[in-house]
């Protein structure tokens, strides 16, 4: 049997939940982004990952000598490369758009700086204090990946009127494939069902 436009056509859970926190977690990334278009970070980018590597374990210098060689030529150009990323990825998930992708970066690109800016928190350096923060963001980003999963389609949101209009869009949005009811639409098999139930007995 073919499979309709919507796979599942169950009501999905209340998504205020995953607003709250997606909202609340874009506002924490857009003050993020904004600090990197201070003349501070361009100015201390080229020696964040030089003044990182120093007291690393001997197996982990490797890894940061090809970022410093990747990155020394050009600091002012990663600067910004970094500062565009981070304001496109605060708007995105601030905004609602393309959630399964942008949590999907945004996961990876907080484990980026947690390996590399942030020398993996360096639990293990003398003088350290916390884990740093580039694996919070990366946890975050997959807690609502897996929100998304199980609380649908997230109505305060860009996704939810790109979804009612382009069919493919969920795939770069969702988790799982949305039912027609999370759009408050139904399918004609679903309204002739209602219809013939409305119709009364021995007409």
């Amino acid at each position: 049997m073919k499979s309709s436009a919507f796979d599942d056509d169950r009501e999905s859970i209340h998504s205020w939940p995953q607003d709250f926190l997606r909202i609340g977690f874009g506002v924490i990334w857009v003050i993020d982004a904004s600090l990197k278009w201070l003349p501070g970070f361009r100015a201390t980018y080229a020696s964040a990952v030089t003044t990182v590597a120093k007291g690393q374990p001997h197996w982990l210098k490797w890894w940061f000598d090809f970022w410093t060689r990747v990155q020394e030529p050009r600091p002012t150009a990663f600067a910004y490369m970094v500062a565009i990323l981070e304001t496109l990825v605060a708007l995105a998930i601030l905004l609602g758009f393309a959630r399964k992708l942008t949590y999907i970066v945004s996961a990876l690109y907080g484990l980026m700086i947690w390996s590399v800016a942030e020398g993996f928190g360096g639990p293990y350096v003398k003088g350290s204090t916390d884990i740093g923060t580039g694996i919070i963001y990366t946890l975050v980003s997959v807690g609502l990946l897996t929100i998304c999963y199980y609380a649908g389609v997230s109505r305060h949101s860009i996704d939810y009127h790109l979804e009612r209009r382009v069919t493919w869009w969920w795939k770069l949005a969702e988790m799982r494939r949305p039912g027609r009811a999370a759009f408050g639409t139904r399918s004609a098999q679903d309204h002739a069902s209602k219809e013939r139930s409305a119709v009364p007995i021995g007409s």
